[in-house]
């Protein structure tokens, strides 16, 4: 399948044009078919950071589909709700979304391939993933079982129409009922491993809203409008209320779990085929409940 755009203004970069062009692919996938030359610019390849000018035509080339080398795996998975185009998973603390260098199998894609067909459009490593959460942050993930599913879930998410809320717990008391954290995310200039609030980033946007405070911690629903990597962990450090039990971001002197205490606990969209609004809510993890039971108990001592 081939797609072609012609550009009508001067537009910048070619890589930050091709986001804007073809909003149902992920930046990995695009930057991946620059360099496969897939993407042509006025029947020529062209580097990344190339200046798109008016009238240049960009031709994309959808190459055939690689069989993939992940390997499916029986593991357990939690599914919340089910169809013939979509899948609605509750992803545990621990499991890592789609295979990488550091996590090769054991994932939830590994896992999804054992369970059902995926949609190929976010390349061979993550089928069928329209959206990721962290490692240790638990909660719901939408995931598209074709292409034409993958297309509308990630326009949606691309039009902000998508709902995500998290359940968060906190260092400190928030004083504010609510908030709105508008900070340019990027990687840190001081620890590539980490993402960080950067002059120039990627725009981010986090709203909160305080469910109750503690003596030393407060427990608050984060809405992202944007979703940047890391992006409820950094932009809450960034106003000094790192997460509780979060490795890379918080404080050494935490309350131990199963990593950072943020939960993905409601989901909702469009269906991709029916166009009928679909809303999903799951209970937070057991460690996560036991430990605001004990906030509770510390509170009333």
């Amino acid at each position: 399948m081939t797609e072609k755009k012609i550009i009508n203004e001067q537009k910048g970069r070619l890589d930050k044009v091709l986001t804007e062009f073809f909003p149902q692919y992920s930046r990995s996938q695009l930057k991946q078919w620059l360099v496969e030359r897939a993407i042509l610019v006025n029947s020529q390849p062209a580097k990344p950071n190339y200046k798109v000018k008016e009238n240049d035509q960009i031709e994309l080339t959808i190459p055939p589909v690689k069989e993939t080398s992940i390997q499916p795996e029986n593991i357990p998975l939690d599914i919340v709700y089910e169809d013939e185009d979509v899948l609605v998973v509750n992803k545990p603390q621990g499991m890592v979304v789609h295979p990488s260098p550091g996590h090769p199998d054991k994932t939830l894609v590994n896992a999804l391939l054992a369970h059902s067909p995926l949609s190929t459009i976010n390349g061979e490593f993550r089928p069928g993933i329209v959206h990721r959460i962290d490692k240790d942050t638990s909660g719901l993930l939408m995931v598209a079982k074709n292409d034409q599913a993958h297309r509308s879930l990630a326009a949606q998410l691309k039009a902000k129409t998508n709902i995500r809320e998290y359940i968060a717990l906190v260092h400190g008391v928030i004083k504010e009922d609510n908030g709105k954290i508008d900070a340019p995310l990027g990687r840190s200039p001081k620890d590539r491993k980490k993402q960080a609030v950067v002059s120039g980033g990627r725009n981010a946007v986090t709203r909160f809203s305080v469910i109750k405070r503690y003596q030393n911690y407060t427990l608050i629903k984060c809405i992202l409008e944007t979703g940047r990597t890391h992006q409820i962990r950094v932009h809450l450090k960034y106003i000094g209320h790192p997460l509780v039990g979060d490795p890379l971001y918080g404080p050494s002197k935490t309350i131990k779990g199963n990593g950072q205490f943020l939960h993905a606990g409601k989901l909702g969209f469009k269906h991709p085929r029916t166009g009928k609004e679909l809303v999903f809510d799951v209970p937070l993890p057991e460690i996560f409940r036991k430990t605001l039971d004990y906030l509770d108990k510390q509170d009333n001592l």
